[in-house]
C-alpha cells in the first residue's frame, strides 16, 4: 500500500531524477538536475538535445525521483506526470538551478563544468517545465525496520 509523504521532502533536496520521454525509437529515460518551483519541475536542456526535441515531439512525460539511503532506511519514491513545455533559458532561475547542486558561490563551481556543460550564457540552453497533472509519493522507509516506517 502506498505510503504518501509531503513532496517537498525530496523536491528542495538537490536529487537525481529520470525524466521519462516518449520518442519515434520508443521510450527514453534521462538523468537530469531540477528545480522546484512555481509550481513545476524545471530541468535544463539544450536547442537540439534529444530531450528536448523528443518533447517538442511528444509533451507528454514522467519524472522519476528516488531519495535513497540505505544506512538510514530512507526510501521515498516521487513521481509527477504530465505534459512539459520547452521554455527559452531564463539566467536567474538557471543560476538557482546550478546552485542548487553545486553550492551557492559561483567562484567555486567547476568552471570546465560550467563551460562545457552548464553555460548559463549559451544562448542554446533551453528550459524544460514539467507542471505536474499528478502527484504520486510513496514512503517505502520500513524495508529494513519491517512494519514499522522511519520517518525522512
Amino acid at each position: 500500500m502506498p505510503v504518501p509523504f509531503d513532496p517537498e521532502i525530496v523536491l528542495r533536496r538537490p536529487l537525481m531524477a529520470h525524466l521519462a520521454t516518449q520518442g519515434a525509437d520508443g521510450p527514453r529515460t534521462s538523468p537530469v538536475w531540477f528545480l522546484w518551483e512555481e509550481g513545476a519541475v524545471w530541468m535544463l536542456g539544450a536547442e537540439g538535445s534529444s530531450s528536448t526535441e523528443r518533447l517538442m515531439q511528444h509533451p507528454a512525460c514522467a519524472v522519476d525521483i528516488v531519495d535513497f539511503d540505505v544506512d538510514r532506511g530512507i526510501l521515498l519514491h516521487l513521481g509527477l506526470r504530465g505534459h512539459a513545455d520547452v521554455l527559452p533559458k531564463d539566467p536567474a532561475r538557471f543560476r538557482r538551478l546550478l546552485a542548487k547542486y553545486l553550492g551557492p558561490d559561483e567562484a567555486q563551481w567547476n568552471t570546465w563544468f560550467v563551460e562545457q556543460v552548464a553555460d548559463v550564457e549559451n544562448d542554446e540552453n533551453r528550459f524544460l517545465r514539467l507542471v505536474p497533472e499528478s502527484i504520486f509519493t510513496n514512503n517505502v522507509s520500513y524495508f529494513r525496520t519491517g512494519p514499522d516506517r522511519i520517518d525522512p
